[in-house]
């Protein structure tokens, strides 16, 4: 296997992080914001509240998972839920971490929005 076929140039000191596929700057790149918009994950259209203090040192964090939204749209709805519980929180890879146990509150919010929601976990 030669060099050339893994793909060609990942950096450039001019213009930074290369796009593998269009072999534009990431800043210039439109096909990693279109493979973004079009990745919607797939699951059983059910979206799971659960509350979690694993890793956490002890304290409560509610997790949302399963809403089947692209990740933009994923943010907007964290970024509800969180001036819901007037907490703060974040996003990461799929999942919707709210800071404190406000399992009730955050179905409440997403059952208002026309989800179908389940309580997960104890």
């Amino acid at each position: 296997m030669r060099l050339s076929d893994l793909g060609g140039l990942v950096y450039s000191t001019d213009a930074g992080r290369m796009c593998p596929d269009c072999r534009r700057p990431v800043a210039q790149c439109s096909c990693a914001a279109d493979r973004a918009a079009a990745a919607v994950p797939a699951g059983d259209g059910i979206v799971r509240v659960s509350r979690e203090t694993k890793g956490r040192g002890g304290k409560a964090v509610t997790l949302v998972k399963g809403a089947p939204l692209p990740a933009a749209e994923l943010a907007q709805l964290g970024k509800q839920l969180k001036a819901a519980c007037g907490t703060g929180g974040t996003v990461k890879d799929g999942v919707i971490e709210v800071q404190g146990d406000h399992v009730e509150r955050v179905m409440q919010s997403l059952q208002s929005q026309g989800y179908k929601v389940r309580r997960s976990g104890g």
